[in-house]
């Protein structure tokens, strides 16, 4: 599991419960999200900021999905997936006619629609495939960390931990906060899992660039290169 901190998301959805459902997954996935309910206010948001992605029901009030796609084309070739309760051929065929890169039909499951997300993000080129901290580097896609050149020998959760902790760095993470993101919101188990990975990280890593913070979680301090 990756978290990518930079990555502007615009949310279109003209239902409430959707849309705040959505927005929060991605903004906790670690995405800066904007959400909008009206065709024509979305039109306005997207021209005047620099998203790297859209995310885009058909059904709204004012301007349609389908329109608001035609005008983003016409702006920017920036990826478009279309979220919609739609599932028909002929609108599925309409959108990608239209050059939306994706299409998810309602009901969905929430980590899918992460997953998806990322991948175009990835296509697209506005992913790194290498976040990089003093002299650490990490390379998600490989899951391959390295300090100074040497290769460190982190656990999937290691690396999603140092992972999380770097791309927020000068932020602290609260622990329940790590715990959902690495381990899933639905993990039932003991919580003092975070604390047994990050005394193991500690111990691979030749410098501790890992911070406590006494009763609210763990942060890496922002310095050094970026």
């Amino acid at each position: 599991m990756a978290f990518y901190m930079g990555i502007k998301i615009l949310l279109v959805e003209d239902d409430e419960n959707i849309c705040n459902t959505v927005k929060a997954f991605l903004q906790d996935a670690g995405y800066e999200a904007d959400a909008c309910r009206d065709g024509g206010e979305a039109l306005k948001m997207f021209a005047s900021g620099a998203y790297h992605l859209v995310i885009l029901d058909i059904m709204l009030p004012g301007l349609g999905g389908h329109e608001l796609l035609r005008e983003i084309r016409r702006m920017r070739d920036t990826p478009v997936m279309m979220m919609t309760a739609l599932a028909d051929d002929e609108n599925q065929i309409r959108a990608f006619d239209a050059e939306a890169d994706d299409y998810v039909t309602k009901p969905f499951k929430m980590q899918l629609l992460l997953k998806r997300a990322e991948a175009l993000l990835r296509r697209s080129g506005a992913l790194s495939k290498e976040v990089r901290h003093r002299s650490l580097s990490l390379r998600p896609d490989d899951y391959i960390a390295h300090y100074d050149g040497a290769a460190l020998p982190l656990t999937i959760k290691e690396f999603d931990i140092l992972l999380l902790l770097v791309q927020n760095k000068g932020r602290t993470m609260a622990h329940d906060t790590i715990l959902s993101r690495v381990w899933g919101y639905d993990y039932e188990g003991d919580g003092s899992v975070v604390h047994t990975h990050i005394k193991n990280l500690r111990a691979k890593l030749p410098e501790n660039i890992i911070i406590n913070v006494r009763g609210v979680g763990y942060r890496v301090e922002d310095g050094g290169a970026p």
